[in-house]
């Protein structure tokens, strides 16, 4: 029982230490969504813009994740199933962005993609770091870290296109980045889906208390 009860104590300190860290990366993905949402449309960038709404999808996610926290295993699975779905759609609505830009020819604002996406790689730079500890949490958890790793690897790339768009004056740099990170959303979806499902299959085979 003295065992029993020392899990116990620590699966809370978890899980109060994970939803005090969720409220922070909510707070700063938020607030980095506003200020990409405004500088990627007036810059013209595909990748800014791809990054904002990746912003905006974490945001969400972190929503769900503190709405789960506590539960059993079951609905944690589910929301992580929910949250694997929407990276995946993600994924495809910047593949359609960036066929836009792509087609149009858009060159992008090199300055204000460097600027931005330097502010954005450090809040993501934060938020890895404090989600690193839950990284081998259960879907739950796991999912919100690979929100933010994902958004590490963007942020990284932004600044590559930055320069590419800087040093070639086109912007085949930024659509080339767009496309990297739709990869990463999708390949980080299937992951994600991959767990969460196991999992749901796994709490609907154990017998009901």
């Amino acid at each position: 029982m003295s065992a029993s009860c020392c899990g116990q104590t620590a699966e809370t300190r978890s899980r109060d230490g994970f939803r005090r860290v969720l409220w922070a990366v909510l707070a700063i993905n938020a607030g980095m969504f506003a200020v990409e949402v405004v500088a990627g449309l007036a810059a013209g960038s595909a990748s800014l813009q791809a990054d904002a709404l990746d912003f905006l999808g974490d945001a969400g996610n972190y929503v769900i994740s503190l709405a789960v926290v506590g539960m059993a295993l079951r609905y944690r699975a589910m929301a992580a199933f929910a949250k694997g779905a929407t990276m995946g759609l993600f994924g495809l609505w910047v593949i359609g962005v960036t066929a836009w830009h792509a087609w149009h020819g858009t060159v992008p604002q090199a300055f204000t993609m460097g600027a931005v996406g330097t502010a954005a790689l450090l809040a993501n730079a934060i938020s890895f770091t404090l989600l690193w500890a839950f990284r081998q949490g259960d879907s739950n958890m796991r999912s919100a870290w690979i929100c933010t790793r994902n958004d590490v690897h963007g942020n990284l790339a932004v600044l590559l296109a930055a320069l590419g768009v800087f040093g070639t004056g086109i912007g085949w740099p930024d659509i080339a980045v767009a496309v990297i990170m739709a990869s990463l959303a999708l390949h980080g979806a299937w992951i994600v889906l991959g767990q969460s499902w196991t999992e749901m299959r796994a709490s609907a085979l154990q017998p009901a208390e």
